[in-house]
């Protein structure tokens, strides 16, 4: 019998986390990494092993690649975890494309039918954004109440879409918009005192309304992919509410694609839950970072599981407690 823990949760990542030689520690102990590599490889018709390992990372970072490559490590390495410990979380919640990972896992969407659709999410994102026409980049140091208002000024002033698609924490903002905007948007940010303003690598403006245009083709796509109700409640993007219904999970999914990302909601809700310990669970340690440097961290222990010594502590730390 799997045993359910109500003092943690787990999170899987989104585009951005990906880089060359992920997993690959992990790999050299568990075959199920391996294993899940192919299956995606498989169904993808290209190596994904091969491309995570080797790169060249110019491709890895490219939307068609970096997200079912994400997908699969996030489900990899739960593969890992349930073979290790079988202890189910509390609740689930994925950044961004990371919700696909989270539905994967709860159960709610199989793997194969997942690869496929993010595959397809990420041909037409690319399709409506050719490469050099949109941009997304992080913002810390400035209330989104600021930034928001900077994006305003910049859409007025030069007729394009420019406007916040994640709101990690407080004070970390990403953006997302045509990339001369977006761009014109950084600057305003660095004169208002910004401390820290990037660019992300990423091929595609995602979570702003530049992404409506391919709605209508995603839709016909989800609604021939079999959604089941997750058998572990997933805290979803737009609305940071847990749906149970198929039609539901599919609407959240479509919206997804232009509103933004509401992470530090995601996070207090946790906090809400009685929830003590968050797991990420694929490569890198973005949510595991922006907990530990968020308000939450007094209230949210957070350990990122990417090689074998992570998986080592997090699993004694839910054995623990």
């Amino acid at each position: 019998m799997i045993a359910h823990n109500d003092i943690f949760a787990v999170v899987f990542p989104g585009q951005a986390s990906q880089h060359i030689g992920m997993l690959s520690d992990l790999a050299n102990s568990y075959h199920a990494i391996r294993d899940t590599f192919y299956e995606a490889s498989e169904i993808l018709n290209y190596d994904v092993w091969n491309l995570v390992q080797f790169g060249p990372i110019s491709e890895l970072n490219k939307t068609y690649y970096s997200q079912p490559a994400i997908l699969t490590a996030s489900v990899a390495i739960w593969k890992v975890w349930m073979q290790q410990i079988g202890k189910l979380p509390n609740v689930m919640a994925g950044h961004s494309l990371g919700e696909y990972s989270a539905l994967v896992c709860s159960g709610s969407i199989d793997f194969l039918s997942a690869i496929k659709l993010v595959t397809t999410r990420s041909v037409l994102m690319q399709e409506i954004s050719p490469d050099g026409y949109g941009a997304m980049s992080i913002i810390i140091g400035l209330s989104d109440d600021v930034v928001r208002e900077l994006c305003q000024i910049v859409e007025s002033i030069d007729d394009q879409i420019v406007a916040p698609a994640g709101f990690n924490t407080s004070d970390n903002i990403v953006i997302s918009g045509h990339k001369a905007a977006v761009n014109h948007v950084n600057l305003l940010c660095k004169k208002a005192g910004a401390k820290y303003v990037t660019t992300l690598p990423i091929s595609v403006p995602s979570h702003c309304s530049i992404m409506k245009k391919m709605v209508s083709r995603f839709q016909k796509i989800i609604e021939n992919t079999v959604i089941s109700s997750p058998k572990i409640p997933v805290i979803n993007n737009v609305d940071v509410s847990i749906e149970q219904e198929p039609q539901f999970i599919r609407d959240s999914l479509i919206r997804q694609l232009y509103n933004p990302v509401r992470w530090n909601e995601i996070m207090q809700e946790f906090i809400n839950k009685d929830i003590k310990i968050v797991l990420e669970m694929g490569p890198g340690k973005v949510l595991t970072r922006l907990i530990q440097r968020s308000v939450y961290s007094d209230s949210l222990f957070s350990l990122s599981i990417n090689d074998v010594d992570s998986l080592s502590k997090a699993i004694q730390c839910i054995i623990r407690n």
